[in-house]
């Protein structure tokens, strides 16, 4: 199966779970940046959860298939349409041969995902099918898709092929869909779980109390690699010198402007700037789906209670993959 690009869009990329194991040597992590959508989108069509999909930033896309396919399409609600009917999402879909795949504007978040069935053809790099686009390494050619480009599909597997011939005899999509609710939240104001960073406390008590009681905005200077915040500046009790270190997703850095800079799924793999908090894993893919301007209550949270939101996540996953099963089955 084939899909030929006609319009790449603000930024489309293929991702993954993302390239672990060499930020050593100073390769980044990459990935998608919504890991939730990704792994849904998945398991949607019956693909591993790690198998790369096509993330679309924003708007602009637009895609058609030279043959009949098996995609689910989820994250943020870009205005999806199949031959200018809106499409379904958070379900198996079949699009058939010749049709045109759009996203048309934002209505709520800022990216979604395309996985289809057997995975798209590239090769992995580094373990990974995610697109290093600074390094142009990965995903389709090691760049963002360009108007023109056809992606190849790889072998359905036994599951995507029962899925595949149930839609193809009907005349409808399926009737049902995913809750992403507990999984994401798509809106524009939101609070957003913090735990403590490695310099937190070399903060002034004000700036500690600023973090966790008032808004923050997120600017125009937002993109794979990190978000710029705009809110009450954040202060060093006292200036010291600092050597570089680890970051990963969701580091909160400050730098000498006193203006929060969140670190997103491209970020490098160190850093020389305070760190003042850490974003939980589990609200990680929230923060992906804002757009500039979006308002963020940061809330302090334990590490103890991170950790279990992330596996309430992990177990809402888990109900997702069965529940999926049973309805292929009956």
């Amino acid at each position: 199966m084939t899909v030929k690009v006609l319009n790449q869009g603000l930024l489309t990329s293929v991702q993954d779970l993302g390239r672990y194991g060499s930020q050593k040597y100073g390769v980044i992590v990459s990935g998608a940046m919504d890991k939730y959508s990704l792994r849904v989108a998945n398991l949607l069509v019956g693909n591993p959860e790690k198998e790369g999909v096509l993330e679309i930033t924003l708007l602009g896309t637009s895609l058609q298939f030279e043959k009949d396919a098996l995609i689910a399409i989820t994250g943020g609600d870009l205005l999806a349409t199949i031959n200018n009917e809106k499409a379904s999402t958070w379900r198996p879909i079949l699009v058939r041969k010749g049709s045109v795949l759009q996203f048309q504007s934002p209505l709520k978040g800022c990216r979604a995902y395309i996985a289809f069935a057997g995975g798209i053809a590239v090769p992995e790099v580094m373990g990974s099918k995610s697109t290093y686009l600074r390094a142009e390494i990965g995903g389709f050619k090691g760049r963002a898709l360009q108007k023109e480009d056809v992606l190849e599909f790889g072998e359905m597997n036994e599951f995507s092929t029962s899925l595949f011939h149930k839609l193809e005899k009907s005349s409808e999509d399926f009737t049902w869909a995913v809750n992403y609710d507990a999984l994401i939240n798509l809106q524009q104001t939101q609070t957003i779980r913090v735990i403590r960073g490695t310099e937190f406390d070399r903060f002034d008590d004000e700036s500690k109390k600023n973090l966790f009681n008032e808004p923050y905005t997120l600017t125009t200077q937002a993109d794979r690699m990190g978000y710029r915040m705009e809110g009450r500046p954040l202060s060093l009790a006292k200036e010291f010198e600092m050597l570089s270190e680890g970051v990963t997703q969701g580091t909160i850095q400050v730098p000498p402007n006193g203006q929060p800079i969140i670190l997103m799924a491209d970020r490098q793999t160190t850093g020389g700037y305070p760190k003042i908090g850490q974003i939980i894993s589990a609200d990680l893919p929230s923060m992906a789906q804002l757009q500039p301007t979006a308002k963020i209550y940061f809330k302090e949270v334990s590490l103890e209670e991170a950790e279990m939101e992330l596996l309430k996540k992990e177990q809402i996953i888990n109900e997702i993959k069965i529940g999926i099963r049973f309805k292929e089955l009956y």
